[in-house]
């Protein structure tokens, strides 16, 4: 439902923020005279700072952990077929290529939009006049961070990742969201490794 996709957008920038915040607050005590070298907190900021966090990983290492299939759809078909085909895949996004060129993407959020609300009938509407376009897109090496700054400050869920020409892969808002999580994930492991006497110190 669009209003769950919404709070897990929400929910993943309230987690960024707490993670930057948290880890600034922990790197920084460091620097206080009363706590030893090897106190407490500078274990904590370690444990924290061990695969953390990594808003500079670029955006081919999350490439690798997730299919690399990139659902497409010609300009001219129907925009009930690639509402069919977004059904059929479970995604909620396809491209649109003309001639092997990336000419726009779809989503349900364009179906919504722009034939629903409109009382348009899907099987007579061309993805062409429903797409978005021209697009947005990243490339394998620019950074997760750049990714969660363009879908944020331009309000997009999905991003094609292009490689000279080629689509190569599609990034949603869901997949940075589990990314996130993810990494979460790993720092709360190494915090209760610290908890049961397994780092050293």
């Amino acid at each position: 439902m669009p209003w769950r996709r919404a709070w897990r957008f929400h929910l993943a920038g309230l987690i960024v923020f707490r993670a930057q915040e948290i880890l600034a607050a922990l790197t920084s005590l460091k620097t206080v005279p009363i706590m030893p070298t090897g106190g407490l907190i500078m274990q904590v900021a370690t444990a924290l700072r061990e695969p953390g966090l990594r808003f500079d990983e670029p955006v081919r290492s999350l490439l690798r952990n997730k299919s690399r299939n990139v659902w497409s759809v010609a300009p001219d078909a129907t925009v009930y077929r690639a509402i069919e085909l977004m059904s059929e895949k479970q995604v909620g996004c396809l491209v649109v290529l003309s001639a092997g060129q990336l000419a726009g993407i779809v989503s349900e959020r364009d179906y919504a939009r722009k034939v629903i609300l409109k009382g348009r009938s899907s099987q007579q509407a061309q993805v062409r006049e429903i797409m978005t376009y021209p697009v947005l897109y990243v490339t394998p090496d620019q950074t997760m961070d750049e990714a969660m700054r363009i879908m944020t400050s331009r309000r997009v869920r999905h991003l094609p990742v292009m490689e000279r020409d080629e689509v190569i892969g599609m990034l949603s808002i869901g997949d940075l969201v589990n990314w996130i999580v993810s990494s979460q994930q790993q720092t709360i492991r190494h915090l209760h490794n610290y908890i049961e006497g397994k780092y050293p110190g």
